[in-house]
């Protein structure tokens, strides 16, 4: 309920009251059974007071009163943000339906009511079935259910807290039970128990369509899935996660979409190996941190999980295997939640407001008007405000219209227009000149430019639909851009979009445009949008307001939508799909071009082909066999040049190691040499390729430079041979006046003074032979 200043619709006194005539009237249970626990909300930015409803030690629903918003300058403080009053007083009641079944039924715990069947299947695969026959279970596992349900349980301490208490409870009713027993013999069970309740909500989520990624609800369903498949694995339960899930989805199979079971299993199945192969290189890093011997922040831990998928508790097995102590924050999930999950506050910059009456839409309600007459409302600087315009204002990653503005003779070039409150504001090339409020104008549009626009928006609708029906339900656009020549959309997808899949996107598109179909524009109130059509309508973003217009494309598609289009799929033309990316993970790009656009991109690929064809003297047909022999032949010769180089290599090695000898070049039967190439880009491939022959050979240590654009040196040693070669190229790059990078066994740099080369490998001589007297 939405309470305004103006109308009042009920507060918390009608509130409570419906609640308990719900629990006493229609459900018959006790007055003296329930009660009403007083207590701050806080979520989402607002808060407010709430009461908790509780029967029989089980929270049952929860009263929310928001009436507060969260404001650095506000008075009231709660859980260290400051909170000032909301315009309007809300009602938001939960009912936890579930808790109702759980409660009426009387089983031990909430699982054990709402899926007995998969809870008993997963008992068995972990066998520990004994424990369900054992008599305490039950008395055991209620009791720990109603005390957790009178207590906050956000961090490990205060679970560590409630296990205590069971234990004293249970005590003095005559089961004897350690911490430690009591954690041995319940922590088997909430495992079965949090993994049949994750695969619920991952069967919901993956039925809605969400895509697991590293952002939004994406980034929750990934969280979700690494935790559940951890899980399993820590309870040795022989099931895979996908078979699990699609347990779940049987369970409620009146409430999923069962025509998503096998996109669902792909991207849980894809998950389960991402989620592998993350850990085992994450292992690696987290084990070589640890050897460090450093301490590991709770930043690092946060990391370590998020980027890696390595769980704290694996980090702190690993520290306790290197003698290293690993704090784990007690709140960790609670700080993992909160450095993904909450918005950083916008600023809102102050929206300029006009003082004037709404501006006609002529480009909604007459959409193929090329001109059109205006009187000027507002006129300065280089905005124009019309009484009425059909210049498309920019929105929906449509560009706006272009065009001019005519007075007097004198033609005013509109570059840009954006709708500002109810005005549409027109920005002019330069300033506002000899255009007066009350003056009459001509205006004409750019009306290719539109139509071009029209086709590329039209052509999105068309290709998200086609991507829906080849890819799956998941597919939602995640952002979009239209152009003149070119436009893209942004998808959701869980993996990459691979060529036949795309082939198929984009002849399904076209086959969409030769129906001809109709593609009706019209305005709906949204309760009744949303009831005709679905959610499926904000593909594109929610739009604002109590109407939605709607672009429907007759028996395949509709969308709320602002933008300008066809009127029927025919006028798009030709849809060929350019390119497409991969922009994150979980997002796809399509890049396309529609109408004309299209047809020239076709006419330069064509081009291109026969350019490449005619260089070869091949037919266009044969030019992808012609292109591999060239290419097979190419990675031959490559292969020959690469090892005449090598054994040019190894002679000049040997010549350089004899030379060593002979001038007695060598320090504790380690031989350093030196070695400087002409002038040329090919020198550069020579020092580097000598280099890499240093570096396998052992007791050698080399200096090697060449003059190509500045001086370029390396220092490499064999593995053999402790010296730190990047200190040395360090030290001597400057002296030819620039900087190096590198490791201890091989380094590189350069600089621009060409002339005090030979000056820098003879100092790093010293420097080498220094290094190995020490």
């Amino acid at each position: 309920a939405f309470n305004t200043k103006d109308k009042m619709i009920y507060w918390k006194d009608e509130t409570t009251r419906y609640c308990h005539e719900l629990l006493t009237k229609e459900l018959g249970i006790e007055e003296n059974n329930i009660i009403y626990k007083e207590c701050p909300w806080v979520g989402g930015g607002n808060a407010g007071p709430s009461l908790e409803v509780i029967v029989g030690g089980i929270e049952l629903a929860t009263l929310v009163f928001m009436n507060m918003k969260r404001d650095e300058h506000g008075e009231v403080e709660l859980e260290g943000e400051k909170f000032a009053p909301l315009d309007i007083n809300i009602v938001d009641t939960g009912y936890g339906l579930e808790r109702f079944v759980w409660c009426s039924l009387g089983t031990p715990t909430i699982y054990d009511a709402i899926y007995p069947k998969l809870v008993g299947e997963l008992f068995d695969i972990a066998n520990i079935s004994h424990k369900i026959d054992d008599g305490n279970y039950s008395e055991i596992l209620a009791e720990h259910a109603r005390l957790a349900g009178l207590m906050e349980i956000n961090t490990a301490s205060q679970l560590v807290s409630l296990r205590e208490e069971v234990v004293k409870r249970l005590k003095k009713k005559g089961i004897a039970l350690s911490v430690k027993e009591f954690e041995e013999m319940m922590i088997p069970i909430e495992h079965v128990y949090a993994i049949s309740d994750h695969a619920r909500s991952l069967a919901f989520m993956l039925s809605d369509g969400i895509v697991p990624s590293n952002v939004k609800s994406g980034y929750l369903t990934r969280l979700i899935i690494r935790r559940t498949i951890r899980l399993l694995e820590e309870s040795n339960l022989d099931i895979s996660l996908s078979e699990l899930v699609v347990k779940q989805m049987h369970n409620f199979k009146d409430l999923v979409d069962w025509n998503m079971k096998n996109v669902i299993c792909e991207i849980l199945d894809l998950e389960t190996e991402r989620y592998r192969e993350t850990v085992n290189k994450g292992l690696g890093l987290v084990k070589r941190h640890i050897k460090k011997g450093e301490a590991v922040s709770s930043n690092e831990l946060l990391n370590f999980y998020d980027s890696h998928g390595i769980h704290p508790t694996l980090v702190q097995r690993i520290g306790v295997e290197a003698g290293i102590e690993i704090n784990i924050p007690d709140n960790f999930h609670a700080m993992l939640a909160q450095h993904h999950m909450r918005a950083e506050e916008e600023e809102i910059e102050e929206e300029m407001k006009f003082d004037l009456p709404a501006t006609k839409l002529l480009f909604y309600e007459e959409p193929d008007l090329k001109e059109f007459k205006a009187w000027v409302l507002y006129s300065k600087n280089d905005m124009i405000v019309l009484d009425r315009t059909a210049f498309y204002a920019e929105g929906g990653g449509q560009p706006s219209d272009q065009g001019v503005m005519k007075i007097n003779g004198k033609n005013i070039e509109i570059k840009n227009v954006e709708k500002i409150g109810n005005n549409v504001v027109h920005k002019v090339k330069g300033a506002v000149n000899g255009i007066k409020v009350g003056d009459e104008v001509d205006c004409k549009i750019d009306w290719e430019r539109r139509l071009a626009l029209t086709r590329h928006h039209t052509a999105t609708h068309i290709l998200v639909g086609a991507a829906r029906e080849i890819l799956g339900k998941h597919i939602w656009q995640a952002g979009a851009q239209k152009g003149v020549k070119q436009s893209r959309i942004d998808i959701s997808h869980y993996k990459k979009i691979e060529g036949d899949e795309l082939r198929e996107i984009e002849l399904l598109a076209n086959k969409i445009v030769l129906r001809n179909l109709l593609v009706k524009k019209f305005f709906l109130d949204r309760n009744e949008a949303e009831k005709r059509y679905g959610f499926g309508l904000y593909q594109g973003g929610a739009p604002i307001g109590k109407k939605i217009r709607i672009v429907e494309i007759e028996d395949f598609d509709a969308q709320g939508c602002g933008g300008t289009h066809c009127s029927s799929t025919n006028e798009v033309g030709l849809i060929k799909i350019v390119r497409t990316e991969r922009i994150q993970d979980g997002v796809e790009r399509i890049e396309f071009s529609a109408g004309l656009a299209a047809v020239e991109y076709i006419q330069k690929q064509d081009r291109i082909l026969q350019e490449s064809s005619d260089i070869l003297s091949v037919l266009p047909r044969r030019l992808p066999k012609t292109v591999k022999r060239f290419f097979d032949e190419w990675k031959i010769r490559g292969k020959e040049i690469e090892e005449l180089r090598s054994h040019k290599a190894t002679a000049t090695i040997e010549d350089l190691l004899s030379k060593a000898v002979a001038d007695g070049d060598v320090i504790n039967d380690v031989k350093v040499i030196t070695y400087m190439v002409a002038d040329d880009k090919k020198g550069v491939e020579e020092i580097i390729g000598l280099a890499r022959e240093i570096g396998k050979k052992e007791k050698v240590v080399g200096i090697l430079g060449c003059k190509y654009k500045g001086a370029k040196l390396v220092v490499v040693r064999g593995k053999d041979v402790l010296i730190d070669c990047s200190k040395i190229a360090q030290k001597i790059t400057k002296i030819i006046g620039g900087s190096s990078g590198g490791k201890q066994d091989f380094a590189q740099g350069g600089g621009p003074n060409e002339d005090r080369l030979e000056e820098a490998i003879n100092e790093g001589k010293k420097e080498v032979v220094e290094a190995l007297k020490n």
